[in-house]
């Protein structure tokens, strides 16, 4: 066979390939963390509404981006649906008395995410005269909302600071205030030299005391549950993945063999491989075809030119 032939055939055999492994694109993990539905760490993978929010860095490290900065995540818990991630701003044991400047953390709440009233922020050093800092009233327990203007100075937190009671002396006073919102977590930032946010993680033990507290921000994020994308993912019907398309935001199961509307066992829809997940096919097949049409130009100009040389390689006729 013709050496030129075989190079163009080739040529089209490496971009079908090209365009097939891309239409499969989804990673599952990054590092430790598996990334399931509704979350993806490729454009056009999960569900929209969660699009370009986590990031997957070159040494594998997953990270939330949020309107105030980019924050490790530590967990994923899919059943019981959030989010664990750690601010390097905030306070920490091996900062004991040394206080450092630090920034609000703040949310998107416009996303299907929020803030687990599971946290609790603790306050340091807070300006008594700016801040109401006291003891709260044991009827807090029944009724909270009476005493939400309250930075409890007598919090068990306060007494027990997670992985390091004595982390800090009597000259350092501490309360615990849930903020309802941004604005009032930098206002009593204005006020407080520092602050921390600590979890209660639940431990899944039937015991009286199920859980323990953990330093981190809980997220809790909804999971969008749709019959197309439960019949994408069944695996009697082809067994695809969620996702959606990157220009239309309208929903796709992407198949091994390109995407569908419906499901990839389903023939009576047409696999639109033109437009896969992160348009990565997209380009490919473009500088595919701009290779290709470049390979039968000169695959033509090579027939019209080149010398017979029966057999004998010469520079007029090499390829590479």
């Amino acid at each position: 066979m013709d050496s030129n032939v075989i190079f163009l055939n080739f040529l089209i055999l490496t971009l079908c390939t090209l365009v097939k492994s891309k239409s499969s694109l989804c990673r599952t993990s990054c590092g430790d963390i598996q990334i399931n539905y509704p979350f993806g760490i490729d454009d056009g993978c999960g569900s929209p509404y969660y699009r370009n929010l986590l990031v997957c860095s070159e040494s594998n490290d997953l990270v939330l981006r949020t309107p105030s900065g980019r924050y490790p995540i530590s967990r994923i818990d899919y059943s019981d649906p959030h989010i664990l991630v750690t601010d390097p701003y905030m306070w920490s044991c091996q900062d004991g008395e040394r206080f450092r400047p630090t920034r609000p953390f703040s949310l998107d709440t416009s996303i299907h995410f929020s803030l687990s009233t599971q946290n609790d922020y603790l306050f340091f050093n807070c300006s008594e005269k700016d801040v109401i800092v006291e003891p709260k009233p044991v009827y807090c327990e029944r009724f909270p909302d009476r005493c939400d203007s309250t930075c409890d100075s007598a919090s068990y937190l306060c007494r027990h600071l997670p992985e390091c009671a004595h982390a800090l002396t009597s000259a350092t006073s501490c309360c615990s205030y849930y903020p309802k919102a941004t604005e009032s977590l930098r206002l009593m930032l204005k006020y407080c030299d520092t602050y921390t946010s600590v979890y209660w993680r639940n431990l899944g033990v039937s015991q009286t005391y199920n859980t323990a507290p953990e330093y981190g921000i809980r997220i809790d994020f909804d999971i969008p549950v749709t019959t197309r994308c439960l019949e994408c993912q069944d695996g009697n019907k082809g067994g695809g993945t969620c996702g959606f398309d990157v220009e239309t935001h309208g929903f796709s199961c992407l198949c091994d063999k390109g995407n569908v509307t419906t499901y990839c066992k389903d023939h009576s829809q047409h696999a639109k491989s033109s437009r896969v997940i992160a348009g990565t096919a997209t380009a490919v097949s473009v500088a595919g075809a701009i290779g290709i049409g470049a390979g039968v130009w000169y695959f033509r100009k090579v027939k019209a030119q080149a010398p017979v040389t029966h057999g004998v390689e010469s520079n007029e006729n090499r390829l590479f």
